[in-house]
Order: structure tokens, then sequence, then C-alpha cells
């Protein structure tokens, strides 16, 4: 950001809130900020890392599918 960018910022919060209540407004912010690190840095901290589940293929060969007997046909839905 430029400085008239940030100029332009100020003046628009002193003209919403006034010049008394942004202490108050950035102290709230300060401490909302504090407690959301703080939540994080817990979050973080009681995630325990898994390992990885160690995938084995089947041994045995998946059934083939099923074929009409020899001389037959396949039944038909009626």
């Amino acid at each position: 950001m430029r400085p008239t960018h940030i100029l332009i910022l100020l003046i628009v919060l002193v003209i919403l809130f006034g010049a008394k209540r942004l202490p108050d407004v950035a102290r709230s912010v300060g401490q909302s900020m504090k407690v959301f690190k703080k939540e994080i840095t817990e979050l973080q901290e009681d995630v325990v890392p898994v390992a990885p589940v160690a995938t084995t293929q089947a041994t045995t060969p998946a059934p083939a599918p099923a074929t009409p007997a020899a001389g037959g046909t396949a039944p038909t839905d009626r």
C-alpha cells in the first residue's frame, strides 16, 4: 500500500469511529488477534501426526464373472 492509501484509510476510520473511540477499537482488535493466535497454536499442538496406513494388495485374484453353462442361454427377464 502506498502512503496515500494509508492516509485515506486513517481519515475514513476517524470519520467513522471518531477520534475518541479509535484507541478502544485498536485495543479490542489487538486482544482479538492475541486470542486468535493462542487458539491456533493450541490447535497445532493438539493435532497428532498420523502415520500413513500401508496398503496391501489382494493376493487372490478377483472372481471371474459368471458365464452361462455350455449349450445354454443366459436367463432373460420376462
